[in-house]
């Protein structure tokens, strides 16, 4: 049998050389990235991970832990980033429990976007965050991991459904199509959760969050949420003197939690919330808001006069409402007393003011 030319022997072992130097590097950098970038407190009793630890709701757990005695005193919190490692890959998140060795994990890293964004890559959404979330569960189980809270949203909540939404209708219906293949990974979490308490006894749980603003927030103008968007906007119309438009008729209602007020119950939820079943955190029902009030009182702490204040009405307003019953949360805790509206949207407009160089302000 003829032997192929000496030049097609040659390119097939160049390309096998490359093949394995790329290879080498994606080992390289998974070894790099897992490479323990926080210190650990081995005095402590508690070893706490938080993934996406630096995005919205890790720095409001931080905010709180910062000033909680329980926390100086007895944990160590460890609050995680991209920077990190990619926790799609298995190896690189085995790595990095390896390094800090959690006894308990707060979990809230996920592939987030815009409503574009979630269109037209479902199957990204899906996967990703399919894979994200498998490789953190699997090594909460592996490691023997007291507890594991993860964050779910309120997306997961069918589409078709009546209001307000409790925690039994989670699965009672398919999401909105805009965006399920981020909504079904999130509900898998769910399922999981009470599979690995089933079959490994594993202590799993979920907490679900109505809007959430405050500092550290993605202030986008254009795929943020409506709340940082808003400050955002009446930042510049402050400065440029022009006029705050904002869409539809200001009639919505929506509730929303302030960052560090869903930190201090989501460290409740990891002490001391005993069971499988999500959790929904969110202000009750009376204290919903409508977008007009919303509109005003950022406003107000940007120092904007009302004159200046404007609402598109030739834009569409969305959903009129989309009530979350917090029923469970107020039974457990009735004592709880969240921030004020008015006085969270003043934290946050002076945070994104006297942050406004560094604030994150591009598409997610």
């Amino acid at each position: 049998q003829a032997q192929p030319p000496f030049c097609l022997n040659m390119a097939a072992e160049e390309a096998d050389e490359i093949a394995q130097l790329k290879r080498r590097v994606r080992e390289l950098e998974t070894q790099l990235a897992a490479e323990p970038r926080h210190a650990v407190d081995t005095t402590k009793a508690k070893v706490v991970l938080v993934t996406g630890g630096t995005g919205l709701v890790g720095k409001g757990i931080q905010a709180f832990v910062d000033s909680d005695p329980v926390a100086q005193e007895s944990e160590c919190w460890i609050y995680l980033s991209s920077k990190d490692g990619d926790l799609r890959n298995a190896s690189a998140v085995e790595k990095i429990f390896m390094a800090y060795r959690p006894t308990h994990v707060i979990h809230l890293a996920a592939k987030v976007g815009g409503l574009f964004a979630n269109m037209s890559q479902k199957v990204e959404f899906y996967r990703e965050n399919m894979l994200i979330n498998d490789n953190v569960m699997e090594c909460c189980r592996k490691f023997k991991v007291d507890k594991l809270v993860s964050c779910l949203s309120t997306c997961v909540f069918p589409d078709k459904t009546t209001y307000p939404i409790d925690e039994t209708m989670v699965h009672s219906g398919p999401p909105h199509v805009s965006n399920e293949g981020y909504a079904y990974a999130k509900r898998m979490i769910d399922v999981m959760n009470r599979c690995y308490a089933e079959q490994y006894g594993c202590n799993m749980t979920s907490i679900i969050p109505t809007n959430i603003y405050g500092p550290h927030d993605n202030f986008s103008i254009e795929g943020g949420h409506v709340i940082p968007g808003l400050i955002h906007k009446a930042y510049l119309a402050k400065k440029n003197g022009t006029v705050l438009s904002i869409w539809g008729s200001g009639t919505p209602l929506r509730q929303f939690i302030f960052n560090r007020d869903l930190g201090e119950l989501t460290v409740w939820v990891l002490r001391d919330y005993d069971s499988v079943e999500p959790i929904i955190l969110s202000v009750p029902e009376e204290d919903e808001v409508t977008i007009r009030d919303v509109a005003l009182m950022i406003a107000e702490a940007s120092g904007l006069p009302m004159e200046q204040v404007k609402f598109d009405t030739t834009k569409s307003d969305g959903q009129y409402k989309k009530t979350a019953n917090n029923a469970k949360l107020a039974s457990l805790r009735p004592d709880y007393r969240f921030k004020p509206m008015a006085e969270g949207i003043a934290e946050a407009v002076e945070w994104f003011s006297a942050n406004y160089e560094t604030a994150r302000k591009g598409a997610h």
